[in-house]
């Protein structure tokens, strides 16, 4: 996948409304899309702490607008995206853990599927608008603890809550193209990446979070399920991905208005317990132990793999950066950043400079 001059020439100079843009992905993306050229204006809620991705590296500086709010506002959102006269709307603000959407159901179901209802009603009111990217999840399928990848097509569901509400906003994602925009208006696609790592990542209940506080704290880290196999890639091949569908979308291309999985290539797709120990070798001040605790926790998929042949053969995607490149990146991010959190703007925009660059 080339991941400069050919996104550049689609990229540059277009108006992005990017919702989420204060969370971990989103401050990635915010860079990437500055560094391509692009005006973009973001609506999030307001950054968790001083120590976000968003705060650390300064990526306020790289908006041209930069609103604070919530995506149940629905007169908010729709004032906010009307204000940017966007080209492009790419949808990642959500609710996005797990074991929250069990302790809170309600904001769950509200915020990602209501807030999408809130884009897409936002999007009819500006004209402006020529293409949408949504951003949901490898949970939004039925999981049937299968050994192959899920397809595109294969049936959606979720036993938790927050799987449940992602494949609920596919379903949104579907009837709104079909309903409003199947002859007219904006393309609209929907992206599906698997578990991503990399630098910034501070939430609650993600592994290499928790790695990094335990670093920090002087302490190992415990781990529920060792055995827990998901598709591990590095953010930016994820959002590199996200970026060759929006590019083809703004093209007028309509085979793109479709749903795409973006993951790792079948080698990656590794236990937690393996993950760790790969990334022991990158970050040798990390420890770990299994949680001995018999309390029960709430039910997590055991394997869960994506396919992503459609996004390689109709996008020409593919992942740059394997497993050992992501590991070995994302261990010098919070190893540096640790050691001394001025730095985390300059590791952040080397690191992206480095992927883009072929």
């Amino acid at each position: 996948m080339i991941v400069n001059d050919a996104l550049r020439d689609a990229l540059a100079g277009r108006r992005v409304f990017l919702t989420g843009h204060t969370g971990f992905k989103g401050s990635w993306l915010t860079g990437w899309l500055h560094a391509l050229g692009c005006e973009v204006t973001g609506y999030a809620l307001r950054p968790e702490g001083r120590t976000s991705l968003f705060a650390l590296a300064g990526v306020e500086r790289q908006l041209a607008g930069h609103h604070e709010g919530d995506i149940r506002d629905q007169a908010a959102l729709a004032a906010a995206m009307a204000d940017a006269r966007p080209d492009l709307v790419i949808h990642m603000a959500a609710q996005s853990l797990v074991r929250r959407g069990y302790d809170r159901p309600v904001e769950t179901w509200a915020t990602n599927v209501m807030g999408t209802v809130n884009l897409f009603e936002a999007v009819r009111a500006c004209p402006t608008v020529r293409a949408v990217l949504v951003v949901t999840t490898d949970k939004c399928y039925q999981n049937h603890e299968w050994h192959w990848g899920y397809r595109e097509r294969d049936p959606l569901g979720g036993r938790d809550p927050y799987s449940a509400s992602k494949a609920g906003t596919e379903l949104v994602v579907q009837s709104y193209r079909d309903s409003f925009f199947s002859s007219g208006g904006p393309l609209v696609a929907s992206a599906r990446a698997g578990n991503v790592i990399g630098g910034g990542d501070w939430s609650e209940d993600r592994l290499v979070a928790d790695a990094a506080r335990a670093v920090e704290a002087g302490r190992p880290m415990t781990v529920r399920n060792p055995g827990a196999t998901r598709p591990w890639q590095h953010v930016l091949d994820c959002l590199g991905g996200y970026l060759s569908l929006a590019a083809r979308l703004l093209r007028g291309d309509r085979e793109a208005a479709a749903s795409f999985n973006f993951g790792p290539g079948p080698s990656d797709n590794l236990s937690v317990g393996e993950l760790l120990a790969r990334l022991e070798r990158h970050w040798p001040e990390l420890r770990w132990e299994v949680d001995a605790g018999t309390g029960e926790s709430p039910h997590e998929a055991t394997f869960l793999y994506l396919d992503s042949s459609l996004a390689r053969r109709t996008l020409g995607w593919q992942p740059r950066w394997g497993i050992d490149d992501a590991l070995r990146s994302t261990a010098d991010w919070y190893r540096s950043v640790l050691k001394d959190p001025s730095a985390a703007a300059a590791v952040t925009w080397r690191q992206l400079e480095e992927y883009m660059t072929p």
